[in-house]
């Protein structure tokens, strides 16, 4: 894995969280309004919207430097607009990077040795 799609998935990571904590709030705040005076939805949908836009965004670089399949890619999607699926998919992200970044160490492993036996 480069350097390039270790950052894509850092970022989609970094803004699944946000991203599902604004969506619950933006539900708290729904109910809020139709229940009381309270009404801070126009201030948390811009919030939620802004993060949904960069969630999407980010989504689309990962799946374009990961290569994932439909159904994976289809899956992460899917968790950005699910209560509670952002902190699912910050979590599987989380082992897909620690997971590429062990592959990528042990190939520069691998590559290291094999130019140290070449040499001696």
């Amino acid at each position: 894995m480069d350097i390039k799609t270790a950052s894509a998935l850092r970022r989609l990571r970094l803004v699944s969280a946000p991203e599902a904590v604004s969506f619950l709030l933006l539900l708290v705040c729904s109910v809020l309004k139709r229940t009381t005076d309270f009404n801070a939805v126009p201030a948390m949908g811009a919030l939620h919207g802004l993060l949904f836009v960069l969630y999407v965004l980010f989504w689309l670089d990962a799946w374009n430097r990961t290569k994932w399949s439909f159904g994976r890619a289809a899956m992460y999607f899917a968790l950005s607009v699910v209560p509670f699926g952002g902190f699912f998919a910050e979590r599987k992200l989380k082992e897909e990077a620690q997971g590429a970044v062990d592959a990528a160490i042990a190939a520069r492993a691998r590559k290291e040795q094999k130019q140290e036996g070449a040499t001696a």
